[in-house]
């Protein structure tokens, strides 16, 4: 198989996993729907807000890169750092002060922000996040390790630590929404 091949599976696969999933928590390996279920939202992401009879408060809205939602009649919402739960409960004590009675909020990630993968892959860059992915799924999307690649260890920086830290490179190893991945070069 070709590199141009192998690029167009991966990508046709990566392509199909995500458009089997809406963006809401499916089932799966533990690990990352526990990740998922304590997920924190954050620029990039894209929620679909419903708001029962209130057609025009109801939509899809994207987190900025000030992390708020710029939301109708209210404005920018603060909404990056916050659970989908406590998005739901910020949003109902806004639309209660003054604005909808008893508002009847639902809120779902339709698109989790991208992560980055880097280092001895066919091709670094940006990645669309789809809940399940593992970082063997994500070399396979990105044209495979080069001949180059450490194939035993990966180093993950997730959106909210500092640095990156040395993780074995599993079958089952996961990716979250934001991280940054990198397949380093091998000792000889």
């Amino acid at each position: 198989m070709n590199e141009y091949t192998r690029r167009a599976v991966g990508a046709l696969g990566l392509g199909l996993l995500g458009a089997c999933v809406s963006g809401s928590i499916q089932a799966g390996d533990p690990q990352t729907q526990s990740a998922l279920v304590d997920y924190r939202l954050g620029p990039g992401d894209v929620v679909r807000i419903a708001v029962f009879n209130e057609e025009r408060l109801s939509g899809q809205f994207q987190v900025g890169g000030a992390g708020s939602i710029a939301y109708p009649l209210v404005g920018d919402v603060p909404a990056s750092g916050k659970t989908v739960p406590e998005l739901v409960t910020s949003l109902t004590e806004i639309l209660q002060d003054g604005f909808v009675r008893q508002p009847r909020i639902t809120v779902e990630v339709v698109t989790y922000r991208p992560f980055y993968l880097m280092g001895e892959v066919g091709a670094p860059g940006t990645y669309p996040y789809t809940p399940g992915i593992t970082v063997v799924n994500a070399v396979a999307a990105a044209g495979g390790f080069t001949y180059r690649a450490t194939r035993s260890r990966v180093f993950i920086k997730h959106a909210e630590d500092a640095g990156e830290r040395d993780y074995p490179l599993t079958s089952t190893t996961p990716i979250r929404p934001g991280d940054t991945i990198r397949i380093p070069e091998r000792r000889f």
